[in-house]
Parts: structure tokens; sequence; C-alpha cells
């Protein structure tokens, strides 16, 4: 499997496909604004990764908004709010084979690009 979850208004999420070029030319995209993405979905990354806290992002303005700093949240309470709320997964994530790469920073685009090339 080669997919990118991305959302297309996102300067970050398009920087980091831009710069990825070529490397990612032949994956799947998938705009999460557009395209909500589905549970079986989550579920996929969650596997991967090992937890649906791993693909939340509390960096979403929902977040606070919705004052989710002051609950306690389960494993079903991020898997529902993904799926609900596009903000709410920390992106892009990226799928190669068996291996995923969450997120925006340094670390994980230049893990990226290594694992690619």
């Amino acid at each position: 499997m080669k997919k990118v979850y991305y959302l297309s208004t996102c300067t970050t999420c398009k920087r980091i496909i831009d710069e990825l070029g070529e490397l990612i030319a032949d994956f799947e995209k998938q705009d999460i604004k557009n395209e909500q993405m589905t549970f079986d979905q989550i579920d996929e990354m969650k596997e991967r990764i090992g937890s649906y806290e791993s693909l939340f992002s509390r960096k979403a303005m929902k977040y606070r908004s919705m004052g989710l700093g002051d609950k306690n949240l389960s494993e079903t309470d991020y898997r529902k709010l993904i799926q609900e709320e596009y903000t709410f997964l920390k992106r892009p994530v990226i799928i190669v084979d068996d291996q995923i790469f969450i997120g925006n920073s340094k670390k994980v685009v230049e893990s990226l690009k290594e694992y690619l090339s």
C-alpha cells in the first residue's frame, strides 16, 4: 500500500508533498476534507502505529473549543473524534508498505525520505 492522507488547505501538507515530489508521485492521495476517512482506514492506521492517540492532533482549534483538554479521552474517544472531524488527524499520514509516517516534524519527513530512497 502506498497512500497519503492529507488536507489540501494545509500549507504544511502541501509543502511536504511538494518536497517529496517524485518519491510519492505514484501514491494514492486522499484529501481528508473532501473524502471523509472511514473507521476501517483509521483502524488500519492504528494497527500500524499502535494507538489512536498517536494519530490524534491536540493542535486542532476544535480541541480547545470543545474543551477536550479537560477531559480524559479513551482510545474509543480518539477513534470517534478522528473519524468525525478531519482536523483531529495528525497530518500528513503517509503509508508505505508496512510502514507509517505521521505528522510534519522534520524528523518524520527525513525518516520518510530515507525510507523511500
